[in-house]
């Protein structure tokens, strides 16, 4: 899978694009009615309990309006913190640190939120079963959905369409699974391969064939738990399809290797966080 780098560089050009969304034609034309260069100490605190994720993202924010501003980290990303912690210590300039505020906190917040809504679903599945997330992100901030699930203890499906071979229901609707699995397999070049079933039978029909996963998708509990029984000698296996916090542990105690969440990246609630002045 590519790897995701968190290079200074990506910071500072998606912090960039960011605030040039933000401040795009004209400035903060609220904050420019104020006249005085007052410095302020501003205490960054977590409205409720969370994994915190993006401080670099923040810090960078800050950085981009006023390379004068002092950013004092607290907590690091992956840390979790409770409702009324102190995550961060900024000084500065009040005019630019309030012009810097929304764009840092809106990092800190969508980071954070699928940092915290990954753990829950780790904590739930339990330490057998690892919770990766999918391909459903929003177009963009790819890298930075995939950074977050990582922080929650999640792991990372492929990054794109070039890394693996997954070869899904649409690819099989069109053509022959067992005719794509061995092509896949004599075209593999180094990737891995993972096919989706959705019967038991579907697995039987390419059970000995040379690819690396095989991924289970929206069977029930009994079906799946068969399905591990019969794949786990020769496949990693994974699950997908109805995965919730009120499904995942009864899914996890199958067996299976491991469990695609989409929603930890196209549902994940936002955190709170405020600046205190």
């Amino acid at each position: 899978m590519s790897k995701i780098k968190l290079s200074k560089e990506f910071i500072r050009s998606t912090v960039k694009l960011a605030l040039n969304e933000d401040l795009y034609p004209l400035g903060d034309i609220t904050t420019s009615l104020i006249d005085n260069d007052k410095t302020v100490t501003v205490k960054l605190i977590s409205n409720q309990n969370a994994i915190v994720g993006g401080l670099l993202f923040a810090k960078q924010t800050f950085a981009l309006i006023d390379n004068k501003i002092k950013f004092n980290i607290k907590k690091h990303d992956g840390s979790r913190t409770r409702k009324g912690s102190l995550v961060a210590i900024i000084k500065g300039k009040a005019k630019n640190i309030l012009i810097a505020e929304r764009v840092a906190l809106n990092f800190l917040s969508h980071i954070s939120g699928i940092a915290t809504k990954t753990n829950e679903f780790v904590r739930l599945a339990g330490r057998k079963t690892k919770i990766c997330c999918t391909r459903k992100t929003i177009p963009n901030l790819r890298v930075i959905q995939k950074y977050a699930v990582k922080l929650g203890g999640g792991i990372n499906h492929r990054f794109n369409l070039s890394d693996e071979y997954l070869i899904k229901d649409n690819h099989i609707a069109s053509s022959n699974l067992r005719a794509l699995v061995i092509k896949a397999v004599k075209n593999k070049k180094g990737k891995k391969i993972t096919v989706e079933v959705d019967t038991i039978k579907q697995l039987k029909s390419i059970l000995g064939l040379n690819f690396n996963r095989v991924l289970l998708d929206n069977m029930n509990i009994k079906n799946l738990r068969e399905s591990v029984r019969i794949a786990k000698k020769y496949y990693e296996t994974e699950a997908s399809g109805n995965v919730n916090k009120k499904t995942v542990k009864a899914i996890a105690s199958t067996g299976v290797n491991r469990i695609s969440v989409g929603s930890i990246t196209h549902s994940a609630p936002a955190v709170d966080f405020k600046l205190e002045f």
